[in-house]
C-alpha cells in the first residue's frame, strides 16, 4: 500500500477494473433470492448533479450490500430521451454552428440530427455516474427511445386506446408560446412577481342598478388581455351585494359584448370586488366555473399566444357551435402583453377603468423557455385515469408498496383521489410520435404503423393516411420503466426474475408525475399468476433535498450549484467562479455571485475523492428531511478515509516480511483463541454488535444511521482503541500472544472492509487486495465476498465491560493531563481504591502503557496528598506531588487565605458594631456568627493544604 491515502490513484483504475470483469452483471440463479433497483432515468441531455449522485449512492449501497448477501442482484441503467430539454439542446447547437432554425429541416431530417447529437454528446451522464463507484449492469443500458423501449410504448398507447382509456379531446392546458407545445405541470415554475390588479368596469343592461345604485360592476383582474375570452361575470351565491343581479347581463366595454351574470362558489367575496370575470378558454378555475355552468369558450389567442383575428365559439364540452366571434380589427395580431397595454389604455380612454391597486402574485413560467405560460385550449391526447387510480390506490392501502417515510403515503393518496386525466401529447418532433392516423375526413385510426392500420382496419390504398404530429409526453415512456426495460411486452428471464423491482429511491418532486404513474401502469400491464395486479416495486424511498450551506436550494440562476465531480476532484476559485457565472446575462448578479463564491471557497474546493463524498452523502439521508450541504462534514469524512487507510497500514506493517498467513476458519480461529487478549475479545465483542446496526439501519432505510454506526466503530472503537491495545499485545515477548494479535488484527479488518465497503468501496477493494496476501483462502474482490455475520464473531459482555472501564480509567488520566497541561511522556502513579480489581487485572498492561501510569490497587486511601476522582464504584488517586506546580499552587492558596482573613475581618467588624447589634434582628446576628465560624474552619483546612504542599516542596 503507498505510504499516503490518494483516492486519485486509485479510483478510477478500480472501476475500470470491476467493469471489465464484469462483477456488476445480474445473475439468474434459481436457488437464490432476487433483488434488483430499475434506476431512475436521468435527462440524455443532463450532467451529474447533487440530487443524482445523494441517490445513486443510497442505491449503489443496497446493491452492493444485497450482492454480498448472495441474491441475484440487478442494478439496471437507462437514460430519459427527454423531449423538450434535448430538442431545445439540439435547436440552440444547429442555430450557433449552422445558423439555422427547426423549421429549415424536415421532419425526418431534424430527428436524425437529434440522434447524433445523442450518439455523440448522449452518454456524457453514464461516464459521470461511473465516478461514484455505481455497480451498474452496463451491459443493459436502456434509453426511451430505443427500439426495446419504443416496442414498448407502442404497445401500452395502442392497448390503452383499444379499452376506452386513451382519448383524443379539447382541454386546457399548460402551453409554452416559444416552444408551442403543452407541457407538464413539472415544467411550470410559479415565480412571485410584483404586478397590478386592475379594475373595470362593465355596464350593467336592462337598467340593472347595484345596491349603491351604480349602473356597472367593478370587476377585478390580473391579466385584462384575457378580457376578449370572457364568457360571464361570476358573485359569490351568498353575497348580498348582488343577488338581485344574478341572471341579468353586463356589456364590456371597448370589446363591445354581453355576458351574463352568474352565482358560483368559487368567487372568494373578500377578493377585490367582489364579483370576477370568467374566462373558461384561458384559466384553470373558469374552466371549472365554465363546465360547472354551461358557458361557452372562446380562445383568443395563437399558438404564439398573439391574438387572433377570429375565432369558433365552443361548447362548454369543447366542440364548435358554428357561432364566431371576431376580436376588434385594432387588437388583431398583437402579441399579449402589447394588447394588455392597449387595452387598458383604451378602459382608461372611455372612463371604464376604476383604479390599479399593486398586487403580489404568482406567475407560471417556462422552466426552459423562461416565459409566461398560458393556460391554452387545445386537442391533445388523454390517458382516462379514474380506474386505473383505484386500483392504485387499493394496492397501496393494501401495504404491497410502501412509502419510506410513511408520510408521503398520505402525499400519494391526496394526489390519486384528486386525479385527473392525463394529457400526454406534446407538439414537438423529438419523441415517441403517436401511433395514430388520420384520414381526409378525420377519422381516427390506431396501429403499430400505417402498414398495420390498413390491414387492421381493412382500409385499402384509396384511403389517404397522415400520422399524428404530436409526440408522448416523455413521462408516458417513463412510466413503463420497470418493466419495459426488463424486455416487456416479451416474456424475458428478466421479467420473471427481477420484477417487481425492490425498491425505487426518488425525490418527493415526482410522487405525482412519475410514482402515481408507474404504479398505474404496472398494475395495468401486468399481472400475477393469480391474475391480480403486479406492482412496479415494493418500497419507495423518498429521499429529501440537498441545499447550499445556508439551506436555499441550488440553482444554476442563483449560482449556487455543487457539482459533485468538483466535490471528488477538486476545483480552483478561478474555475469554480467560471462555472457558477458562465451562464449569467447580468453582469451584476454575475459579480455578486462571484463575491459570495470567493468567500465561501477562498481557496476553492480540494480533492475529497469519492468515498469521501459518498460517505457524506449517506450520512445526509435521514428520514427524508431536506439537509444543508456542509464542506465541513466532506472534509471530516476525507478525514475518515485517510484514518481507515493508516490504520490498515499499521496492520499490514506488523504482517509484512513475517510466516503470517491465517485461514479465516474456525479451527484457525480455536487455536489462537485461548491467546486472546481481553482486547481481542472485545474487539469482536463490538464488531459483532455494529453488524447487526448496520444489518437494521440499512432494513429501514436509516443510511445515516448506517454510516453513524460505521464512523464510531471504524474510527473510536477499531482504531483509537483496538489498534492502541494491539500495539501492547505485538510487543509481548509471547509469540503465540504476537501471533494471536496478528491473526484477530487481520481477521477483523477484513470484516470490517466487507461491513463498510458497500459505503466507501474504493478504499476497501484496495486495502482488501493488499490484506489477502495473508489469507490464501480469499480470492477475486471484495465486492463478491459475502457480507459479514453478526453470528460470526462471538459477544463477550464480560470483555467489553472490562475493556470499558479501561477504557474510562485511561481517558479520566488523558483529561487530567489535559487539565493540568501535563507532557503525554511523564509517567503518573495512581491507586484505584475499592474492592474490584479484575479488570485491572486483565487489562493493566494496556492502561499502564496506554495511559502511561504506574497503578496500585488498595482497599484503602493513601494518607498522601492526593486529587480524587470516581470511577464507578471506585476512587482513583493522583498524587499531588506529581500532577500541581507547588509554587503556583501556593500562590493560589495564599491568595485564598488572605480572601478569608478579608471576610473573617468583615464579620468582626459588623459584630463590633453597638448600633448593628442593637438593631439587627436576632436570626441576622446568628448568621454573622454562623458565618464566621465557616470561614474559620475553611481558613484551618487552607493553612492546612498549605502546610502539606510546603512539605513536598521541602
Amino acid at each position: 500500500m503507498d505510504k499516503v491515502y490518494s483516492p486519485h490513484n486509485i479510483e478510477k483504475r478500480i472501476y475500470q477494473e470491476w467493469k471489465e470483469k464484469g462483477l456488476f452483471k445480474a445473475t439468474f440463479d434459481p436457488n437464490k433470492e432476487n433483488y434488483s433497483i430499475i434506476i431512475p432515468p436521468p435527462n440524455v441531455t443532463g450532467t451529474l448533479h447533487m440530487g443524482h449522485a445523494f441517490q445513486h449512492v443510497l442505491m449503489d449501497i443496497l446493491i452492493r450490500y444485497n450482492r454480498m448477501k448472495g441474491k441475484n442482484t440487478l442494478w439496471q441503467p437507462g437514460t430519459d430521451h427527454a423531449g423538450i430539454a434535448t430538442q431545445m439542446v439540439v435547436e440552440r447547437k444547429l442555430q450557433a454552428e449552422e445558423g439555422k432554425l427547426r423549421s429549415d429541416y424536415t421532419r425526418e431530417e431534424f430527428i436524425a440530427k437529434v440522434w447524433e447529437w445523442k450518439k455523440y454528446s448522449g452518454g456524457t451522464i453514464n461516464s459521470q455516474i461511473e465516478r461514484l463507484g455505481d455497480s451498474i449492469d452496463w451491459d443493459r443500458d436502456a434509453f426511451t427511445m430505443d427500439e426495446a423501449r419504443s416496442k414498448a410504448v407502442k404497445k401500452a398507447f395502442i392497448d390503452l386506446y383499444r379499452e376506452n382509456k386513451i382519448y383524443r379531446g379539447k382541454r386546457l392546458v399548460n402551453w409554452d408560446p416559444k416552444f408551442k407545445t403543452a407541457i407538464s405541470d413539472l415544467e411550470v415554475e410559479n415565480i412571485p412577481q410584483k404586478s397590478s390588479l386592475w379594475y373595470f368596469r362593465y355596464s350593467l343592461l336592462d337598467g340593472a342598478k347595484t345596491l349603491e345604485g351604480k349602473d356597472y360592476l367593478v370587476v377585478a383582474t390580473t391579466r385584462p388581455e384575457t378580457i376578449f375570452g370572457d364568457t360571464a361575470v361570476a358573485v359569490h351565491p351568498e353575497d348580498e351585494r348582488y343577488a338581485h343581479l344574478v341572471g341579468k347581463f353586463v356589456h364590456i366595454p371597448v370589446i363591445d359584448r354581453k355576458i351574463p351574470i352568474i352565482a358560483d362558489s368559487y368567487v372568494a367575496k373578500d377578493f377585490g370586488s367582489g364579483v370576477v370575470k370568467i374566462t373558461p378558454a384561458h384559466d384553470f378555475n373558469d374552466y371549472e366555473v365554465g363546465k360547472r355552468n354551461s358557458l361557452p369558450m372562446i380562445n383568443i389567442l395563437s399558438d404564439e399566444a398573439f391574438l387572433l383575428e377570429r375565432t369558433p365559439i365552443l361548447d362548454t364540452n369543447g366542440r364548435e357551435t358554428g357561432e364566431y366571434y371576431d376580436l376588434p380589427a385594432e387588437y388583431h395580431n398583437l402579441e399579449r402583453f402589447v394588447a394588455r397595454k392597449k387595452l387598458i389604455a383604451d378602459f382608461e380612454q372611455k372612463n371604464a377603468l376604476e383604479k390599479i391597486e399593486p398586487h403580489d402574485m404568482v406567475v407560471p413560467m417556462g422552466d426552459r423557455s423562461n416565459v409566461v405560460i398560458e393556460p391554452f385550449l387545445t386537442d391533445q391526447w388523454y390517458v382516462d385515469t379514474k380506474e386505473m387510480a383505484r386500483v392504485s390506490l387499493d394496492i397501496v392501502k393494501e401495504g404491497k408498496i410502501r412509502f419510506v417515510p410513511e408520510q408521503y403515503t398520505n402525499w400519494y393518496n391526496n394526489w390519486m383521489e384528486n386525479i385527473q386525466d392525463w394529457c400526454i401529447s406534446r407538439q414537438l418532433w423529438w419523441g415517441h410520435r403517436i401511433p395514430a392516423y388520420y384520414d381526409e375526413e378525420g377519422n381516427t385510426y390506431v396501429g403499430e404503423s400505417e402498414e398495420d392500420v390498413r390491414k387492421v382496419y381493412n382500409l385499402d390504398a384509396s384511403v389517404a393516411l397522415r400520422q399524428e404530429d404530436d409526440v408522448l409526453d416523455t413521462w408516458f415512456s417513463s412510466a413503463l420503466w420497470t418493466f419495459s426495460t426488463l424486455g416487456w411486452p416479451d416474456k424475458t428471464k428478466e421479467l420473471e426474475f427481477f420484477h417487481p423491482s425492490s425498491v425505487l429511491i426518488t425525490g418527493f418532486d415526482i410522487i405525482n408525475f412519475w410514482v402515481s404513474r408507474m404504479i398505474m401502469m404496472t398494475t395495468h400491464f401486468l399481472k400475477n399468476p393469480d391474475g391480480s395486479p403486479q406492482v412496479p416495486f415494493k418500497d419507495v424511498y423518498v429521499t429529501g433535498l440537498i441545499n447550499d450551506e445556508e439551506g436555499n436550494k441550488m440553482s444554476k440562476s442563483k449560482g449556487n450549484v455543487l457539482d459533485p465531480l468538483d466535490m471528488i476532484d477538486g476545483i480552483s476559485l478561478e474555475e469554480l467562479i467560471k462555472k457558477r457565472t458562465s451562464n449569467m446575462m447580468q453582469p451584476q448578479l454575475a459579480e455578486k455571485i462571484a463575491k459570495r463564491t470567493a468567500k465561501q471557497f477562498p481557496e476553492g474546493i480540494k480533492p475529497n475523492g469519492t468515498d469521501a463524498l459518498r460517505f457524506t452523502l449517506a450520512n445526509f439521508a435521514s428520514s427524508g428531511r431536506n439537509v444543508n450541504w456542509d464542506m465541513k462534514r466532506l472534509e471530516g469524512y476525507r478525514n475518515f478515509c485517510n484514518k481507515l487507510w493508516n490504520a490498515s497500514r499499521f496492520v499490514l506493517m506488523h504482517l509484512e516480511n513475517k510466516d503470517v498467513t491465517f485461514k479465516l476458519d474456525e479451527q484457525t480461529y480455536l487455536e489462537h483463541s485461548p491467546y486472546f487478549t481481553q482486547a481481542e475479545l472485545f474487539i469482536e465483542s463490538e464488531l459483532s454488535k455494529v453488524i447487526e446496526k448496520v444489518e437494521f439501519a440499512l432494513s429501514t432505510y436509516r443510511f445515516d444511521q448506517l454510516s453513524n454506526h460505521l464512523y464510531d466503530y471504524i474510527w473510536n472503537t477499531f482504531c483509537n482503541w483496538y489498534l492502541e491495545f494491539a500495539k501492547i499485545n505485538l510487543a509481548s515477548k509471547d509469540e503465540k500472544v504476537v501471533k494471536a494479535t496478528q491473526y484477530q488484527m487481520l481477521r477483523i479488518l477484513e470484516a470490517t472492509l466487507r461491513l463498510s465497503h458497500i459505503v466507501i468501496p474504493f478504499i476497501t477493494e484496495e486495502i482488501w487486495q493488499n490484506l489477502k496476501t495473508y489469507l490464501p483462502d480469499l480470492d477475486g474482490y471484495i465486492m463478491m465476498q459475502n457480507y459479514p455475520l453478526a453470528s460470526d464473531f462471538k459477544v463477550n459482555e464480560e470483555a467489553t465491560a472490562t475493556i470499558s472501564r479501561a477504557q474510562d480509567l485511561v481517558t479520566m488520566v488523558r483529561e487530567l493531563r489535559s487539565e493540568m497541561n501535563l507532557a503525554p511522556s511523564k509517567y503518573l502513579s495512581v491507586n484505584v481504591v475499592g474492592d474490584n480489581f479484575a479488570f485491572l487485572a486483565q487489562t493493566e498492561d494496556f492502561v499502564s502503557a496506554i495511559a502511561k501510569v504506574n497503578l496500585n490497587y488498595t482497599e484503602t486511601p493513601s494518607n498522601e496528598l492526593v486529587s480524587t476522582r470516581l470511577l464507578g464504584n471506585d476512587t482513583v488517586e493522583f498524587l499531588l506531588s506529581e500532577i500541581i506546580d507547588v509554587d503556583k499552587e501556593l500562590v493560589k492558596l495564599n491568595q485564598e487565605l488572605a480572601k478569608l482573613d478579608s471576610e473573617i475581618a468583615r464579620v468582626d467588624g459588623k459584630l463590633a458594631n453597638a448600633s448593628f447589634v442593637e438593631k439587627a434582628p436576632a436570626d441576622l446576628i446568628e448568621k454573622e456568627k454562623a458565618k464566621r465560624v465557616d470561614f474559620l474552619e475553611q481558613k484551618e483546612k487552607v493553612k492546612e493544604q498549605i502546610s502539606k504542599i510546603q512539605a513536598l516542596k521541602a
